[in-house]
């Protein structure tokens, strides 16, 4: 087996008990890094302390992933305008938020021979909240129901992530107010 030093130095092929010997010798523990190798390779190293680092990392990892969530809105095929432009509303709430907004029209009964007005209710929706989302997937009829699904712009996402200096201003003086 080839035996790998723990600062990277190559200490060359070696009987698998010699390769004990030397790390036992050296207080550390032999680990085989490349096993289908030929010859399988082996490595000195603390393993109780790359696996705490190699823990560390994914937790870090973990931190920095957003987790997206899906924020569904319902239609009526027959929705009024008012109520169209709260849940329009609502969408552009959920967009600014970073979260993916799922909208879906609902036919009942023969409502289901229009999918075109389905069509326009979501255009419309879109159309609206078309600063903050990107069509993720186009409006599609699947059974009594028509789905469209947007994500949340890049750019937006990026203001978001980086306040503006009104907003820090404004949160310390609401902070000294109280």
């Amino acid at each position: 087996m080839r035996v790998i030093d723990e600062d990277g130095t190559q200490l060359g092929v070696m009987h698998p008990l010699a390769a004990l010997d030397v790390a036992r010798h050296k207080g550390l523990d032999l680990v085989e890094v490349a096993p289908n190798a030929n010859p399988p390779v082996c490595r000195l190293m603390d393993y109780g302390r790359f696996r705490y680092e190699q823990t560390k990392r994914e937790r870090e990892s973990r931190k920095a992933q957003k987790n997206v969530t899906i924020k569904e809105l319902r239609f009526g095929a027959k929705i009024d305008e008012h109520d169209l432009q709260v849940k329009g509303n609502n969408a552009r709430r959920f967009l600014a938020a970073g979260d993916k907004v799922k909208l879906t029209v609902r036919f009942r009964g023969r409502e289901v021979t229009h999918p075109d007005i389905g069509e326009g209710v979501i255009g419309r929706v879109i159309q609206e909240v078309g600063d903050l989302g990107t069509v993720e997937q186009p409006p599609r009829l699947e059974g009594r129901s028509m789905t469209a699904v947007l994500a949340p712009r890049k750019e937006a996402a990026r203001a978001r992530s980086q306040p503006s200096r009104q907003d820090e201003r404004e949160e310390v003086d609401s902070r000294a107010q109280t």
